[in-house]
């Protein structure tokens, strides 16, 4: 089985959007500021800010959604392209970077900075880092990079089996989730079921989606991945084929509420796993 990530992308990044959260989900989010700005993709432009509020927005207490999270989508080829999202101003503004590099620890540095140059409205200072790292080409594992006096990274190896603790996606698993329940979710995952996790922090859900994949290795997920759900696309969650999706708590009734039949959940919050399959007795006793 291949590995979804894209071999050789043209850049470090493709876009940066500042995007604003509506007051209800009958409203669309709003781009607020993006780099570059002559982008030209209008189908990811449209798409993107519907991933950056992935909750209930109007039941939801914004200082306990968690700052940092990822989405993907998935493109032509199967190939995944990371969104890596900061919420900043009480969770009223989400700033992404779209990536096809799964480079999780230093996007989100990298976002923390944008943030604070936001924040400080250091224009000048933004603007320098994102074309300095638009320009780019992409480094190979290992090697070490400068943008700016403030922000210094080493380019990762992303072939390999993650490791823990310099894995945050791995860290977050293994501090939610325990052993059985890993097992357990593992074997499922073997088995190709139709599953969904959900927690209260989409830093925990979507470090757990990437994490519980990443113990595949060698192997990958083939199936529909969506390590966040956002609200207009919970009808995923009815697919006769299998996937494996993060649903924040808020939407989990909803989802719930739909037809659902064979579906493992696993919630990261109490470290509980429902399930109506027996899929780790069930695996051979030599795996």
């Amino acid at each position: 089985m291949d590995s979804r990530i894209k071999e050789n992308p043209e850049r470090t990044f493709d876009l940066v959007l500042q995007v604003a959260c509506p007051t209800s989900e009958k409203e669309d989010p709003t781009v607020l500021w993006s780099f570059p700005q002559d982008h030209t993709d209008q189908e990811v432009l449209q798409m993107i800010p519907k991933f950056c509020f992935p909750f209930d927005v109007e039941r939801v207490s914004h200082n306990q959604v968690g700052q940092n999270f990822t989405f993907v989508l998935t493109d032509i080829d199967s190939k995944q392209r990371f969104g890596f999202c900061r919420l900043t101003q009480g969770c009223r503004v989400c700033i992404c970077l779209l990536s096809y590099l799964p480079w999780f620890e230093i996007y989100y540095k990298l976002l923390n900075t944008l943030a604070d140059y936001l924040l400080k409205q250091q224009e000048n200072d933004l603007n320098n880092m994102l074309n300095s790292l638009y320009d780019l080409p992409v480094p190979k594992p290992f090697t070490p990079v400068n943008l700016s006096v403030h922000s210094y990274f080493i380019a990762p190896d992303i072939n390999g089996l993650p490791t823990i603790p310099e894995s945050r996606n791995l860290t977050e698993y293994f501090v939610a989730v325990d052993v059985n329940n890993m097992l357990q979710l593992y074997a499922s995952m073997l088995h190709e079921r139709r599953i969904i996790i959900t927690s209260t922090k989409l830093s925990t859900l979507t470090a757990c989606a990437h994490g519980a994949t990443a113990l595949l290795f060698p192997m990958y997920w083939q199936h529909i991945f969506i390590p966040v759900l956002p609200p207009h696309l919970l009808d995923y969650c009815c697919a006769p084929m299998p996937y494996f999706v993060g649903v924040h708590l808020s939407l989990l009734e909803r989802v719930r509420s739909r037809s659902l039949e064979d579906v493992i959940i696993l919630n990261m919050d109490s470290n509980t796993l429902e399930s109506p399959f027996d899929d780790l007795r069930n695996l051979p006793a030599d795996v």
